[in-house]
């Protein structure tokens, strides 16, 4: 009876071993770092994995993984509003959320 190793559940990293790397350095605010890794944390993901991952779509979609956009006026204004805490709805639950919506 074969006893289980702690690395037995790992999937091999065949296809980093040897592999060429190259270094990517970025400068940004301290404080979009540290909420951008605390997220990338909760998600059990690295910087480096999240970075690799990032290049990986821009690679395969041939572009950002994401549509990029200037908002418009009327999506500008309610952006600050929300920001300032004005002209906001809250609900108690979705359901009364979705209702809202039918209304």
């Amino acid at each position: 009876m074969k006893t289980e190793n702690a690395l037995d559940n790992v999937l091999p990293l065949q296809h980093i071993v040897g592999m060429k790397t190259a270094a990517v350095h970025s400068r940004m605010q301290p404080e979009i770092k540290k909420q951008a890794e605390g997220i990338l944390h909760r998600l059990g993901l690295s910087p480096t994995e999240a970075i690799r991952m990032f290049y990986t779509q821009i690679t395969l979609r041939n572009g950002l993984p994401f549509d990029v956009s200037i908002p418009n006026e009327e999506t500008i204004k309610a952006l600050q509003e929300s920001r300032n805490g004005r002209n906001l709805e809250r609900f108690d639950s979705t359901e009364k959320l979705f209702e809202s919506w039918d209304a």
